[in-house]
């Protein structure tokens, strides 16, 4: 459907319908979320017949342009990955995009990670463990660009790019049900990553990023454990999707072939932010166990990324770096970096 005069009964009226949205139609409708000519009745009606309906790749890629155009621009030189989960899988697990993001970064490529704190977990988001290992929040762009330059690792705090994102946060909490607002973060890196791990908690969310992924021309590897982790997961299977070259292809990836030991749930719980940043020091310190696994795994997908075009089989020579990346001091190195360029900029 491609609607000429758009209006709120109008796109409603045809989300009822059962009738896809263009892009251009969900973004009319996210910029008028942005710039306050929308009412709290007019956007609830819309993100529920939305749901309803079932999102497709283009309508969220509508959504996404919107937010992302009202976003400070980072600038990364280079090719650079991002790590990110759209939360909310209720698993409990530590941080494992975090810790696996300073582990990528541990082997010479350049990581922009984007994330927040989170909305109901006391374990906390990205944003909390990364402000509790002393990385301030509040870096500008320039100054973020500057720590990845200088170090490979960098953290964009979503509500200090996105500012919009706190009108979109009000319309999440008075709804209380899931929406389209749910999976929209792995979208919304304004560096605007090539190559992405993304981690999907919401199955029947999978293809649909992976779809809006491949429109957006990235490299991309779209995860979810069976288990339910938004992550690659060590206690079983994970679907796998694989975005490349304009389209995206569904795989089933399983740990043992990289000869992982089966995990259980309970072995990746994560706590509060205190609680996580011991963890994360004590993993690049050389601890080992199913935390290191998972992360080391997740670290390693995340690499995968830069070279999809040669298919997976080179998930084992990417595990084998990150594995040497911690081994050798060098996650350790990095993390204490990262902290100090970042609290240099202050």
């Amino acid at each position: 459907m491609a609607t000429t005069l758009r209006t709120w009964s109008g796109l409603i009226s045809a989300l009822l319908a059962g009738s896809d949205l263009s892009a251009a139609d969900t973004g009319w409708a996210m910029d008028q979320l942005v710039l306050g000519d929308a009412s709290a009745a007019q956007i609830s009606g819309f993100l529920i017949a939305l749901r309803a309906k079932g999102e497709t790749p283009e309508e969220l890629t509508g959504l996404a342009e919107v937010l992302r155009s009202h976003a400070t621009p980072v600038r990364i030189r280079g090719p650079f990955v991002d790590i990110v989960g759209t939360g909310g899988d209720r698993t409990g697990a530590a941080n494992i995009s975090t810790m696996a993001a300073v582990v990528a970064a541990a082997t010479g490529v350049t990581v922009v990670k984007h994330g927040g704190r989170a909305a109901s977990s006391s374990a906390g988001g990205s944003g909390d463990l990364v402000e509790h290992l002393g990385v301030p929040l509040d870096l500008t762009a320039s100054e973020a660009e500057q720590v990845a330059a200088e170090v490979g690792l960098t953290y964009l705090f979503a509500p200090r790019f996105n500012p919009v994102l706190r009108q979109v946060a009000v319309v999440r909490r008075e709804l209380a049900v899931p929406t389209a607002f749910n999976v929209l973060a792995p979208l919304l890196n304004p560096a605007d990553p090539a190559h992405q791990l993304v981690g999907v908690a919401n199955a029947q969310m999978l293809p649909v990023l992976a779809g809006a992924l491949a429109k957006k021309g990235k490299s991309a590897l779209v995860a979810r454990g069976d288990d339910g982790l938004d992550k690659l997961t060590t206690t079983g299977y994970s679907r796998l999707w694989v975005v490349h070259g304009g389209s995206a292809t569904e795989t089933v990836f399983d740990p043992r072939s990289l000869g992982l030991r089966p995990s259980t749930l309970a072995d990746l719980q994560g706590g509060d932010p205190a609680f996580n940043a011991e963890a994360l020091h004590a993993l690049v310190h050389g601890a080992p166990g199913p935390l290191r696994d998972v992360v080391l795994l997740n670290a390693a997908a995340a690499l995968a990324t830069l070279t999809l075009e040669s298919g997976l089989e080179q998930l084992a020579d990417c595990f084998e770096r990150c594995r040497e990346a911690v081994d050798s001091g060098r996650a350790a190195h990095l993390l204490d970096r990262w902290v100090g360029h970042s609290l240099a900029c202050r």
